[in-house]
């Protein structure tokens, strides 16, 4: 019976597990500034939630 020279690392073993693998960012339409945005980010306008939070970026 094959007996392992040296014991695996929990690091290896867990890659070997593992699937890698994408995902789309979820993106939603906010209807008070009219563009998409990403889940729970202030969007580029300033707008969170519908509501004013930060004033918005100049553009550079």
């Amino acid at each position: 019976m094959a007996v392992p020279a040296r014991r695996t690392s929990k690091a290896k073993k867990n890659k070997r597990r593992t699937h890698y693998k994408l995902t789309a960012p979820s993106v939603q339409f906010d209807a008070t500034t009219g563009d998409y945005s990403r889940s729970h980010r202030v969007s580029l306008k300033g707008y969170y939630k519908g509501r004013k939070i930060a004033k918005a970026q100049a553009a550079k």
